[in-house]
């Protein structure tokens, strides 16, 4: 009866042993799947880190380029700021350069641009003048309409002789460009006009000035402007 019993044991106890030997088995073989499935997530990780990390650098780049580029145009028209100017008269005469904004008793002008060139549109100037091509803005500050006319601009050049000067091709001329500042026209009140005046001039000559002199209904005479400047060759 005994020796039975030990059998039976015997054979109990080998199951149990059998039985944990596999338990062990499982647990071992699970860990090993989830370590190489943790492995394989962790490589995709591993290798996006530099392309990230290069995106992130090249943002950094492109955003510094874009905030220098800003900082430089922000420059460059504060410079224009400081370079372009108001100008009012001082008893009785004003002087300016390109770009300033002259303040007369009836309107602001300001000369934007100007240049020489052989010809003009098909407009030939006379023996020994070429044509100077001026960018005019007019601005009406007065309280009412008012008429303007090619001939209250004349160009002058660097010279002290009397008939030293000139007004625009459209006083003896039609317009041979849409671009042209009429004969005459009319500026209401605020209202603003860009054009060109195109004028003949010596050849030779490098410096000149745009004038206008204030004059009255009672023909009296005010303030004088100037506006000097260098045109180039075209």
């Amino acid at each position: 009866m005994k020796r039975f019993s030990y059998v039976v044991m015997g054979i109990v106890l080998s199951m149990c042993l059998f039985g944990c030997g596999g338990d062990r088995g499982s647990i071992s073989n699970v860990s090993e799947e989830r370590q190489e499935e943790e492995e394989r997530r962790e490589e995709p990780e591993a290798e996006e880190k530099p392309e990230v990390k290069k995106e992130s650098e090249e943002a950094a780049e492109v955003e510094e380029e874009s905030e220098a580029e800003e900082e430089l145009e922000a420059k460059e028209e504060s410079e224009d700021e400081k370079e372009s100017k108001e100008v009012e008269s001082l008893d009785g005469y004003a002087e300016g350069r390109i770009g300033d904004t002259m303040k007369t008793y009836f309107f602001n002008y300001k000369v934007n641009s100007a240049y020489l060139c052989e010809e003009y549109n098909g407009y030939q100037p006379a023996e020994g003048k070429c044509m100077l091509v001026a960018e005019v803005t007019v601005k009406n500050t007065y309280n009412e309409s008012i008429e303007m006319y090619d001939t209250d601009f004349q160009i002058q050049w660097n010279s002290d002789g009397d008939d030293d000067y000139d007004y625009p091709i459209t006083a003896n001329a039609d317009p041979v460009s849409d671009e042209q500042l009429e004969e005459t026209y009319t500026l209401g009140i605020d209202e603003e006009r860009t054009g060109l005046l195109v004028f003949e001039v010596p050849t030779g000559e490098n410096d000149f000035s745009i004038s206008y002199l204030e004059l009255f209904d009672d023909d009296s005479e005010g303030d004088v402007y100037f506006v000097f400047f260098t045109p180039k060759m075209q």
